[in-house]
């Protein structure tokens, strides 16, 4: 990361857009999540866009200017069963950047987020793959990892799946936050997220629990 930013600095003299985007989804029972794989979850989505984010801001407020577009998720509102340390990472990123918008502003550095829906990309076959245990679960979690995997293929290969996107639309609205002379504070991409988020937004919780409740079995 410094050898990057410090390469781009001395041919620029400062980083003037940043896009932080590396991320995949830990899926599993919170109790059964092994804590070396939180840290990876939070190394990955969380603490790289934290440091790399560090590292060029000098280099923006010497230049009093700079866009900062960070990737976050529908996942970033609405929390879905199995998928706590990856919801938390994504809830991480909005509130990081809500707190640098304010922080940076005065120096002329804009902070947009992007909170996608799905995308047709290997996102859910890494995430099936992270859920613990496999086919050997013999644990009390096991039942609850089998649904789990099934619902989310099921996802991807059924009505969400055919509502997702293309990689392009993600970078399109990573170009129009670039672009902008005033950018959005956030672009939601996919219709799929934007009812999710709102959806999320107005529904009490216990009413959110009770539609999980028809897509995923409580564990008991």
């Amino acid at each position: 990361m410094q050898r990057a930013v410090a390469d781009v600095e001395q041919g620029e003299g400062a980083v003037w857009a940043l896009v932080d985007d590396a991320g995949y989804g830990q899926e599993g029972a919170f109790e059964a999540t092994p804590m070396e794989a939180v840290r990876r979850q939070f190394e990955t989505n969380v603490l790289g866009l934290i440091r790399l984010t560090q590292l060029v801001l000098p280099g923006m407020r010497r230049q009093r200017s700079g866009r900062i577009v960070n990737l976050s998720s529908m996942g970033g509102k609405p929390t879905l069963p199995g998928g706590a340390f990856y919801h938390a990472s994504k809830h991480a990123v909005e509130a990081l950047s809500d707190a640098l918008r304010f922080e940076v502003g005065g120096f002329g550095i804009d902070v947009v987020g992007v909170e996608r829906g799905p995308i047709r990309t290997q996102f859910g076959d890494t995430a099936v793959a992270s859920v613990a245990g496999g086919a050997g679960d013999t644990s009390h979690h096991a039942a609850f990892h089998q649904e789990l995997r099934g619902a989310i293929r099921g996802a991807y290969e059924g009505l969400i799946g055919r509502l997702a996107a293309e990689p392009d639309a993600v970078a399109r609205a990573i170009e129009r936050a670039l672009e902008a002379r005033r950018p959005r504070t956030r672009y939601v991409v996919t219709g799929v997220a934007r009812a999710m988020v709102t959806f999320r937004r107005w529904a009490p919780d216990r009413l959110f629990d009770a539609v999980l409740l028809t897509q995923l079995p409580q564990p008991r």
